[in-house]
Formats: structure tokens, C-alpha cells, sequence
């Protein structure tokens, strides 16, 4: 909450420009169109500005940027850079416990999520009413 708080001031200018704030972790996310990128790099290099302004540190090892779009031939975008840091691009990433990739369909994220209970084993009743033994692996 005080985090929120802090932060509340940190806005994005631009309406192409989304700033998504969760605890204390900030997505930005922009939309590029007829390739000019110049407001998503301005928004960027804006919030690394505040950042800096209100004593807070870019933790740029943990940044990574993703590229979504579904034309033919997507042009090549020159990377991003943050302080002098460049910020890898990435195929996926997890956003709030979910994997978002590129091709913003579900199979990076089904495949690798695993059940974790507190115990290894559980008992599942079907509606037939037979009992069934379902194991679960702890990782």
C-alpha cells in the first residue's frame, strides 16, 4: 500500500503508453504503430527519470522486454536501453503468476504450471462415486 502510495505520481503522458504498477513491480506497456516507437522510449526513458528523482533503483538485470505483433515480416526494433543497461528481449515472460509469450497463446504457461499442495497425495470423488488416488510431485 505505501508503495502505491509512494508511486501514485508516476503516470504515463501518453495515451499509447500504459504503466501497470503491482507492489513493487512497474510493466509498461506501449502500442507502436506505422513503426514509430519514439512515445513507448519516451515513457521509458521518463520513468527511469522519476525513478531517480524519488530515490528508487531500476533493478535493469530483472527487466526484459517482449515484442508482440502478428505481421508477416516484422521489422527488426533497435533494443531498448535503460540507464546505459540493455534490456534483453524475451519470447516469454511471467506477469503476475501468469507467462505471457509473443503468440499470446496459453501453452507456455499450461505446460510448465504444476499443482503444489501441502501434502503428496489426495483423494478425488469422481461423480460415479468411486474413489480415485490422484498423486501430486512437490517441487
Amino acid at each position: 500500500m505505501l508503495f502505491s502510495l509512494y508511486t501514485s505520481d508516476c503516470t504515463s503522458t501518453d495515451p499509447s503508453v500504459k504503466l501497470l504498477k503491482f507492489a513493487d513491480d512497474t510493466t509498461v506497456i506501449g502500442l507502436i504503430q506505422d513503426g514509430d516507437e519514439s512515445a513507448y522510449r519516451q515513457e521509458i526513458e521518463q520513468l527511469a527519470a522519476w525513478c531517480s528523482l524519488n530515490n528508487l533503483e531500476l533493478y535493469t538485470l530483472k527487466t526484459v522486454a517482449m515484442i508482440v505483433d502478428f505481421r508477416r515480416n516484422t521489422p527488426a526494433l533497435p533494443p531498448l536501453t535503460i540507464m546505459n543497461s540493455t534490456v534483453p528481449t524475451v519470447a516469454s515472460f511471467r506477469f503476475l503468476g501468469t507467462t505471457i509469450s509473443q503468440d499470446l497463446k496459453w501453452d507456455t504457461h499450461i505446460g510448465p504450471t504444476k499443482i503444489v499442495l501441502p501434502w503428496a497425495a489426495m483423494e478425488v470423488q469422481p461423480a460415479t462415486g468411486a474413489a480415485n488416488t490422484l498423486l501430486l510431485s512437490r517441487h
